[in-house]
């Protein structure tokens, strides 16, 4: 048994949990409390009138609105500014028990007259579309899955330095190609701090942190960090101990006189589904229970202490669908965010999800070499590396999210 604590996450997950569909037809409703029914045939739209809200049936996807979040959602020209795409009214004046006065359904639109005479007007195909009931069975981010072996079949091409600088339609690839799979590349860039920057702001700004804008360093543990030394490193997930881990990881070898230094890649959200799939409730103990990630640096150049709060795995509510891996074993702090009778299952619900990151199939090996910038989405992938000898010489910087997201929407694409 999970103990009081889980039972208490389960009753409120249950809680939280979409009505079912079956929830909406009329055999479900409560007609004692039903002011007012009517039904409108127009072409392949039909509604009722409920005393809570409106149900529109469209397209044979039943959808319950609110009427205050109807009339939140008013389009019309003193409600919403079409120009800049901002809310005019003032939410807090609308009366929390509004109800219109006449709805009907005319040349596609869904049309009420509220109180006071005011008429506002939603497109069919728009209410479909930002349902709530059309959120829960769409994705937010496409995405493919992989393995090594369905990373490598895939033969997602890397883009070139001189058209990625000059080309919309190569960058746009290369987005696409990210969002897909959390992992993309450049090829042919000069090998230098410049051009990587460069190269990094055709997609994104680059987020400055604690070690700075753009970063070029070696194994000379000149910060209080394990990345700065020969050592491997395990998968991980980069700024586990910030409120919000930075989004995007680019790393650029400029240069390696060893051997050794390959980079490990891992597709986190593959992991986490496997064990989605075998052990429901161990995945949702990961999706639920906060822990804290911790980075402590004292030296005479650089004094920080960073703390980040959040599950291993965060999911989006209406959905379930995966946005997030906090998962770095190095940064973990002092595990007391979790009571007794969970401690030892969140354990084991943690080696599960080690035990499948950690499965040979699951690992892509890249050796970085000068010219090839590779750009990581940290809150899916995971990144290693295998131990190396002689001087090895990285530079790269973090992105913000928002801004590669942005950039992808601004090219239609769907992030």
């Amino acid at each position: 048994m999970l103990g009081t604590f889980n039972r208490t996450l389960r009753a409120a997950l249950k809680q939280a949990q979409p009505q079912l569909l079956s929830g909406f037809r009329s055999s479900q409703l409560s007609w004692r409390h039903m002011m007012q029914i009517r039904a409108c045939a127009a072409g392949s739209a039909t509604f009722q009138t409920l005393e809570d809200c409106l149900v529109l049936n469209y397209g044979g996807t039943p959808m319950r609105l609110n009427y205050l979040w109807l009339r939140d959602h008013c389009r019309s020209p003193s409600s919403y500014n079409s120009g800049t795409n901002q809310r005019d009214l003032d939410t807090a004046s609308i009366d929390l028990n509004i109800r219109p006065d006449h709805t009907t359904v005319q040349d596609g639109h869904l049309v009420l007259t509220w109180p006071g005479g005011h008429v506002s007007k939603y497109g069919l195909s728009w209410l479909a579309e930002n349902s709530y009931e059309a959120k829960q069975q769409s994705t937010v981010q496409p995405r493919v899955l992989w393995n090594s072996d369905i990373y490598k079949n895939a033969n997602a091409p890397s883009a070139k330095w001189d058209t990625f600088m000059s080309s919309d339609e190569e960058v746009k690839t290369f987005l696409q190609n990210y969002l897909l799979y959390g992992i993309a590349f450049v090829d042919d860039v000069p090998a230098t701090v410049e051009a990587t920057e460069a190269v990094t702001q055709r997609v994104s700004l680059i987020r400055e942190t604690t070690y700075g804008r753009m970063w070029s360093f070696t194994s000379d543990f000149s910060r209080g960090d394990s990345a700065y030394s020969q050592l491997a490193l395990d998968r991980h997930t980069d700024t586990s101990y910030f409120q919000e881990p930075c989004g995007i990881q680019v790393f650029h070898c400029l240069r390696h006189e060893g051997t050794g230094g390959r980079t490990l890649l891992v597709d986190g959200f593959y992991a986490a589904e496997k064990v989605r799939q075998q052990s429901p409730e161990s995945f949702e103990l990961l999706a639920r229970v906060p822990i804290r990630h911790e980075y402590i640096e004292t030296s005479d150049n650089h004094q920080n202490h960073m703390t980040g709060i959040g599950p291993v795995l965060n999911v989006y509510p209406w959905n379930n669908e995966m946005s997030l891996i906090r998962y770095n074993n190095y940064d973990r702090s002092v595990i007391n965010t979790i009571p007794h009778d969970l401690v030892q299952r969140w354990y084991v619900a943690h080696r599960e999800l080690t035990a499948e990151l950690r499965r040979p199939e699951n690992e892509l090996w890249v050796k970085l070499t000068p010219g090839k910038v590779i750009f990581i989405d940290n809150w899916r992938v995971m990144h290693g590396r295998e131990s190396f000898t002689g001087l090895r010489q990285l530079c790269g910087c973090y992105l913000t999210r928002d801004d590669v997201l942005s950039s992808a929407r601004c090219f239609g694409l769907q992030a």
